[in-house]
């Protein structure tokens, strides 16, 4: 089968774990469920073209597995959705219909909304698990798992993210790897497509150029995988309730970042509170809470895994830390900067500041078991950031 023969045959040792970890949850899947019983959502995107080869390869593999196999893999009977949408691009469609014709895609079309769609098609067929692209960092993978239950008020099925646990990176080294075609929008500086109303080319990817038509490098040079989400543009009301663009996810909030500082503030109303006479518990509950939500998601700021750092995991753990959701890898977007020293086993990302007082000084607290790191840590800082911000560095 050209698609295993291919990673199995790259030096990419990364890319071998993901695909193997990935390659299990699907044979899991078909193990439980029948054929007649899974089906596989399809959008056209780099996510679910990666997973449309990846259940090619986990079908073959499970086949041969059940000795029911010659070596050669001659039809697909997974069952593929596709949601078609009057607002989606041609290229996404084009590429949709033609991948079909290649592969022999036994397609639903579905032309009404996803949940109504879904509703109707699982009242028809006996499906009870979906295989979906779903990666760590999309909006819709909050709280799900590689096998998830759907969530209440939608049809009961069974969610299977087979590539739960890639990132970006991930996701363009298996697509080069495999040598598989990809929708053309890709190659024009696309790195996340959603609507036609929602989605611009990656201004991080734009070229240098003399001419009036603007042009851009392909997806897969996109450096820094968290920011792949800036080409997609946020949407305002105008005064007459119409909707116009507003400013690329990410990208402006990336250079808006350097100038500003996010401060959280929790307000005790009450006048014992206020005099004094009744201790105030909610505002150490609400600091809990900010604190345990996290400083990134308390602000809104999506987080999204980082490769780099997660080889430095990887590096530290080894292969196994591969799980469901690796959530030590998520960063905030496109806001972080890993602070390295040679001292420090992992590259430092954040850390913990305050003030005593409204007009006091910010104060930078590291705490740590060993000396010797936390003071690696204080000297890296130290050479990022001007001392003459700090008005005492202890």
């Amino acid at each position: 089968m050209e698609i295993d023969k291919a990673v199995r045959e790259s030096d990419d040792r990364r890319l071998k774990t993901k695909y193997n970890n990935a390659i299990y949850v699907i044979k899991r899947a078909l193990a439980l469920y029948s054929i007649e019983e899974v089906a596989f959502s399809f959008n056209g995107g780099k996510d679910s073209t990666v997973l449309l080869h990846l259940l090619r390869a986990g079908y073959f593999l499970h086949r041969v597995e059940q000795s029911c196999s010659n070596g050669i893999l001659t039809d697909f009977p997974i069952r593929t959705i596709y949601f078609e949408s009057t607002s989606v691009f041609p290229e996404i469609n084009t590429f949709t219909y033609d991948t079909s014709k290649i592969y022999g895609l036994q397609m639903d079309i579905i032309c009404t909304d996803f949940k109504s769609g879904l509703e109707a098609l699982l009242k028809a067929k006996p499906i009870r698990a979906i295989f979906l692209g779903v990666r760590i960092g999309d909006p819709t993978a909050v709280g799900q798992e590689q096998f998830s239950p759907s969530s209440p008020g939608w049809p009961p099925f069974m969610r299977v993210n087979p590539i739960l646990d890639w990132s970006y990176r991930d996701v363009w080294a298996f697509l080069l790897t495999c040598n598989v075609q990809y929708c053309s929008l890709y190659d024009q500086g696309y790195t996340s497509i959603g609507s036609i109303y929602d989605t611009v080319p990656n201004a991080l990817l734009s070229i240098s150029s003399t001419s009036s038509k603007e042009k851009f490098k392909p997806a897969y040079l996109l450096s820094d995988g968290r920011l792949e989400r800036a080409g997609r543009i946020k949407k305002k009301s105008t005064l007459d309730g119409t909707l116009c663009p507003a400013v690329n996810n990410g990208l402006d909030g990336v250079n808006s970042q350097k100038n500003r500082m996010f401060t959280a503030s929790v307000i005790g109303v009450g006048d014992e509170i206020l005099f004094g006479t009744v201790e105030d518990q909610l505002g150490p509950s609400l600091c809990r809470k900010l604190h345990s939500i996290g400083v990134a998601k308390a602000f809104g700021v999506r987080l999204a895994p980082d490769e780099e750092f997660e080889e430095f995991l990887r590096h530290l753990i080894g292969d196994q830390c591969t799980g469901d959701r690796n959530e030590m890898a998520q960063l905030p977007e496109g806001i972080t900067e890993l602070l390295h020293h040679e001292k420090l086993g992992v590259p430092l990302v954040g850390f913990c500041c305050f003030r005593r007082s409204r007009q006091g000084p910010l104060i930078i607290s590291f705490e740590g078991k060993d000396a010797s790191i936390v003071e690696a840590a204080v000297e890296a800082l130290c050479r990022k950031i001007n001392l003459r911000a700090f008005s005492e560095v202890n």
